[in-house]
Order: structure tokens, then C-alpha cells, then sequence
């Protein structure tokens, strides 16, 4: 069965926007198991614009939940990560300058450096995903490095299933992406720009086996709600 994992940084972006200290996420995350969310992701920027570091040893401190921690190759954050102690972590690209993540690790310029961070973790028996954009080379180099999972940049297909552009190349390059992957041993997650259109067609995709899914989520739990907006996606991603 495919997995749902629930993006909550933006609940600390509202709560940031005060200075205060609601809306909680550790209260998101615990909520958000309860509803349904196979795991929570939360991204430890080095700016700390959401997530802050005493957001994310809370959030992995709970017992039974499977928290994804993304994370850049920044020395001080992954040595923060190892102390934290999350199960999951996502090696993402970071840009000081960004709004969001923009794309995919450049995995053959930063090999030696991603392969040794992914060591790092995997001595601490803590799983490991790369951040990649849907590129065949980017796939292999992955299994080169010895990553357990990959999760594929979803952005530009995203954006061209909302222009009601043609994104049947884009969707090809993710199956064929996550389709090489799975015979290598690599597990398949999919994220980034996902909303109930892309994710119902990418869900056709049987090698994908979790989509990790945030903005959309907590944006859309503005109008409906929180435990709402889960359970719809869980019941797409199952149907």
C-alpha cells in the first residue's frame, strides 16, 4: 500500500509569523499520525525559516511516528541530524535565497561528499534518501552511493498538470526513473508541488511507495481541515 507523509513546516511558518508559539508542530505532527499520516517530514533549513532545532528533537522524540528529517550537506547540520537522531533523513539541495527547493541534488558534482554523509547515517542505522531530479543518471549515481531510497523532484510536473500543460514526457521520465530504481533495490517516494490532481495521476505509478506531501496539505486544512485533507489523500493514493 502507498504511504502518505505530511510536510508540516508550515505550521511553523504561521506560527513564526508571530513570534509566539501556536500553532504548535509537535502538536501538527502528533495530530496528523492520529488522522492517518503514514510519517511527518520537516525540513531543518540553515536558516531555520520554520523548523527549528528544538521543533525537530521533539518531533523525532515521539514514540511510533516515522519522521523524515531533510537536511542540506551543510557540516553543521548533519552533525545537529546525527544528535537528533531522526528515522528517516532526506538529503536535500539548499539555497539560502530559495522560497521552496527548486530542484534536485547535483549528485555528480557532490558524489564524494553525499556518499560519506549517507555513511555517516547508515552507521547510526538511520535511513537514507536523496533528493533527486527525475533523471536516469541521477539514479544510478544514487545506487552508486548507496542511498536506501530516492524521492523525485515532482515540481515541473506538477506545475504543468496545474497549467493544463502536457506532462505526459515528464511523466514518462518519473516512471521510467522510478522503474530502474526498483529493480536496483532503491524504494521510490515521490514530493514536491503535489495537489489531488498530480498525486491521483502519479499514483499510477506502482513503483512509487510513499508521496510526501505539504504545502498543499496545510494550505488546503485552511478551508477544510487538517484531518480532512489527509483522509482525502489517503483514500486517493489507496484507490
Amino acid at each position: 500500500m502507498k504511504r502518505l507523509g505530511v510536510n508540516i513546516d508550515h505550521v511553523a511558518t504561521i506560527r513564526n509569523a508571530r513570534g509566539e508559539f501556536h500553532p504548535d508542530p509537535f502538536e501538527a505532527a502528533l495530530f496528523a499520525k492520529k488522522k492517518g499520516a503514514n510519517s511527518i517530514t520537516i525540513h531543518l533549513r540553515e536558516d531555520r525559516r520554520h523548523i527549528n532545532d528544538k521543533d525537530a528533537k521533539k518531533i523525532c522524540s515521539i514514540d511510533n511516528l516515522f519522521v523524515n528529517l531533510e537536511i542540506s550537506t551543510n557540516n553543521n547540520i548533519v552533525k545537529n541530524a546525527l544528535k537528533i537522531k531522526p528515522k528517516f533523513v532526506c538529503i536535500v539541495p539548499e539555497n539560502r535565497n530559495e522560497i521552496t527547493t527548486e530542484g534536485g541534488l547535483e549528485l555528480k558534482r557532490n558524489k564524494k561528499k553525499i556518499k560519506k554523509i549517507i555513511s555517516l547515517f547508515k552507521n547510526k542505522k538511520i535511513r537514507t534518501s536523496l533528493f533527486i531530479n527525475p533523471n536516469i543518471k541521477d539514479i544510478k549515481l544514487s545506487k552508486e552511493i548507496k542511498t536506501d531510497c530516492i524521492e523525485i523532484h515532482t515540481g515541473n510536473f506538477s506545475n504543468l498538470v496545474k497549467s493544463k500543460r502536457n506532462f505526459t514526457k515528464e511523466f514518462l521520465k518519473i516512471k521510467n526513473c522510478s522503474v530502474l530504481a526498483t529493480k536496483m533495490g532503491i524504494e521510490v517516494h515521490a514530493g514536491h508541488g503535489l495537489d489531488y490532481k498530480s498525486t491521483k495521476i502519479l499514483r499510477k505509478i506502482k513503483e512509487i511507495k510513499e508521496f510526501n506531501i505539504g504545502h498543499f496539505i496545510i494550505g488546503e486544512s485552511i478551508f477544510y481541515g487538517l484531518a480532512y485533507v489527509i483522509r482525502k489523500f489517503k483514500k486517493l493514493i489507496r484507490d
